[in-house]
């Protein structure tokens, strides 16, 4: 793999993880298949073992509460490209907070997964959440 196509591979999947944190902030349901494929798996304390893109954004939807945002930082982003499939890992900083109001809660998470290069671009095809700390503000 030429060195133009990694740096090129690493940014879009870079840009796929900014593509999950605003999907979220954003709830941008309609957009998940830009984020995800067809047939992810995402595993969290919250949500359990999640199959398929409709399952994901149905417990995003369920989780909606009037007047409550999210804004997700990702950070320390780490991608290992092997051909067709990376494996990826980063932290996220999660602040909790209602309209014109600071956060009332905010956590630190540790995402990895794996994302797939599907011909409309990478994808992400499992995503393991593990929340690190919490706190109430």
């Amino acid at each position: 793999m030429s060195t133009d196509t990694l740096i090129a591979d690493r940014i879009e999947i870079a840009d796929l993880f900014t593509r999950f944190a605003l999907l979220l902030d954003e709830k941008r349901w309609e957009d998940a298949g830009t984020v995800f494929t067809d047939d992810v798996a995402v595993y969290s304390p919250r949500g359990g073992e999640l199959h398929g893109i409709d399952k994901v954004v149905g417990f995003m939807r369920q989780g909606e509460v009037e007047g409550r945002h999210a804004q997700h930082t990702t950070t320390d982003l780490l991608v290992d490209v092997d051909g067709d499939q990376a494996a990826a890992s980063a932290n996220s900083l999660v602040h909790y907070y209602r309209d014109g109001q600071a956060p009332h809660f905010t956590g630190g998470l540790r995402l990895a997964g794996t994302a797939v290069r599907t011909p409309a671009g990478w994808r992400l095809r499992e995503v393991r959440i593990t929340p690190a700390w919490t706190r109430e503000n």
